[in-house]
């Protein structure tokens, strides 16, 4: 059976969680010849949950050999959990009300992910741990687990801390963990860099 290349990834991991990358593997949301999806195919989202941090690269390897139908169906959820989880964060750091559908569907990829979770008992004496069990070969792991860790960030203290972008054009979610909360960028050397040059050509043609 053929499997799913876990190729390189165009991700630009700056956002400081991966709920928050998550989100952010949608490019150009807000630009008028966008977006642009970079989560194009399940080996992809393998790749993505591997390099933020939740998913080891020897079960990735295993997982890639899913079969096909099994891999979209998990493509599909991945992206209604971005997109419910988007709807959520941008209306938050913008002051807005949420959408009560918008909760539900995220509820509902949290829920999901819990279901598939068992408790098992170390051999030695020892607290209880929540694993994957005998879901941890299902094509949807990798959703879970990013399911798994937005729910950990928006019912946390950490959900004061989430900012978008000072670049209109960007807007990318991230973690703003300075001391006053005075982070503007995703990323200074990108999008700080470009709004100076924009500021300063402003200014000079005026």
């Amino acid at each position: 059976m053929p499997g799913h290349r876990l190729t390189p990834a165009a991700f630009d991991l700056c956002a400081g969680h991966p709920a928050l990358e998550l989100v952010n593997s949608l490019g150009d949301r807000f630009v008028a010849d966008g977006p642009v999806e970079r989560l194009t195919d399940y080996g992809t989202l393998l790749r993505f949950t591997v390099d933020v941090g939740l998913l080891e690269a020897p079960r990735a390897r295993r997982l890639a050999l899913t079969e096909p139908a099994l891999a979209e169906r998990a493509l599909r959820a991945v992206r209604e959990l971005r997109e419910a989880l988007a709807a959520v964060l941008y209306a938050r750091v913008e002051g807005r009300a949420i959408a009560a559908a918008e909760l539900d569907t995220l509820a509902r990829c949290f829920q999901r992910a819990a279901r598939h979770r068992e408790l098992s008992a170390p051999r030695a004496a020892g607290a209880l741990n929540w694993d994957w069990g005998r879901f941890a070969s299902r094509a949807e792991l990798p959703v879970w687990l990013l399911a798994q860790s937005a729910a950990e960030l928006v019912t946390s203290g950490s959900l004061a801390r989430v900012s978008a972008c000072g670049d209109d054009t960007c807007r990318w979610l991230f973690l703003d963990t300075s001391r006053n909360h005075s982070r503007r960028w995703c990323d200074m050397k990108i999008c700080g860099n470009r709004m100076k040059a924009r500021r300063f050509h402003a200014r000079h043609e005026g």
